[in-house]
């Protein structure tokens, strides 16, 4: 059974910092790119960041310079450090696994960030 369980989300001020953390499990964790979206209130989902097998990364532009993703192949864990956050990066953050274009297979429960002025 697949289990991705995101961790490390919850309120934070403008300009602070957050590490998201998703502990992946049942499935082939380093065979499979990962990413972290996020859904804001009456917003569309919108993927922020991407990380292949091989660690090669993508970020939306509004987090570029911000965030950082990254993977732990041997805890079969994905992080997002998220630095000098905005109000605008509330949201829910799901951490995802394994494309099925133009998806992901794999979907974890989601972890809200808040970020306060």
């Amino acid at each position: 059974q697949v289990q991705l369980v995101e961790s490390g989300g919850g309120p934070v001020q403008a300009g602070g910092s957050l590490k998201l953390s998703c502990a992946a499990s049942g499935y082939a964790f380093a065979s499979c790119g990962m990413g972290w979206y996020r859904q804001a209130p009456g917003k569309e989902r919108e993927l922020v960041s991407t990380i292949s097998p091989h660690s090669t990364t993508t970020y939306v532009d509004s987090v570029k310079g911000r965030f950082n993703i990254s993977r732990d192949n041997v805890m079969n864990t994905l992080y997002l450090q998220m630095n000098s956050l905005k109000t605008e990066d509330t949201a829910v953050y799901y951490c995802v696994a394994c494309v099925l274009f133009p998806t992901y297979k794999y979907w974890g429960q989601g972890t809200q960030v808040t970020v306060s002025s």
